[in-house]
């Protein structure tokens, strides 16, 4: 399929998951969405087989109509 334009709509959120669920959200006319600064957290525990306390699963927001193409901050 060749596309005769794309949409881009790019924001810097400064780690505020309040602007990136707004966006994602709101932002339907786009076809890429490039967010700066994702807000990290931690999201639940999970067992853990090495472990006792279990180990913890960090993330960001994600939204079930787009594909979320992320790197992990480094700790």
């Amino acid at each position: 399929m060749i596309c005769d334009y794309l949409k881009v709509f790019s924001q810097n959120v400064q780690k505020n998951s309040l602007i990136v669920n707004t966006i994602l959200e709101t932002q339907t006319d786009f076809d890429i969405i490039f967010i700066q600064e994702l807000p990290w957290s931690a999201i639940y525990t999970i067992p853990s087989a090495s472990n006792q306390e279990d180990e913890i699963l960090v993330g960001t927001t994600h939204h079930p109509n787009w594909l979320s193409f992320t790197k992990a901050p480094s700790s």
